[in-house]
Parts: structure tokens; sequence; C-alpha cells
């Protein structure tokens, strides 16, 4: 019984976390200012980590838990990039 509740809840995590995808790439693709585009990216980046973290519960493997941290060092540095790109006009001083 608690293997079939952990099928259901990784399933339904992984329908939740692809619509949460495309909630974002649709505020990606029609933000209106770039400040709405990289929070649509950050959102989706937040989101590809979790989703591979519930791959990663499903199979039983460290490859996609290893690859959730990268993408998740990655995207907080490019979130941190774009956001001072956005307030100040450069990136290095």
């Amino acid at each position: 019984m608690t293997t079939t509740i952990l099928d259901w809840s990784v399933f339904a995590a992984q329908i939740i976390l692809t619509a949460a995808m495309a909630c974002a790439t649709y505020r990606i693709l029609r933000g209106p200012r770039a400040q709405d585009r990289v929070l649509g990216l950050d959102t989706l980046y937040v989101n590809a980590t979790m989703l591979l973290l519930v791959f990663g519960i499903r199979t039983a493997s460290q490859v996609y838990f290893e690859a959730a941290l990268i993408i998740a060092m990655l995207g907080f540095v490019s979130t941190a990039a774009s956001a001072k790109f956005l307030m100040r006009g450069e990136i290095i001083e």
C-alpha cells in the first residue's frame, strides 16, 4: 500500500511540475517586460530542478540528483547576473 501511494504521489508531482513549467514558459514568451521574463526563467529552473529530483526518487538513480544540483547552481548564478544587469546595465564592475 505504501509503494502505491508513493507511486501515485510521484506521478502527480510530475504532472503538476510539468504544468508549472508550461506556465513559466508562457511567462517567458509573453512577458511584457524583461523583469517578467527573468522571473519566468527563475521559476522554470526551479521547476526543472524539482522535476529532476522527482525523477531521481522514482528511478532511485544518483545521476538525477547531481544534475539537479548543477542546474540549481547555474540557475542561481544566471538569475543573479540577470537581475544585476537589469538594475545597473552591467554585470562586472
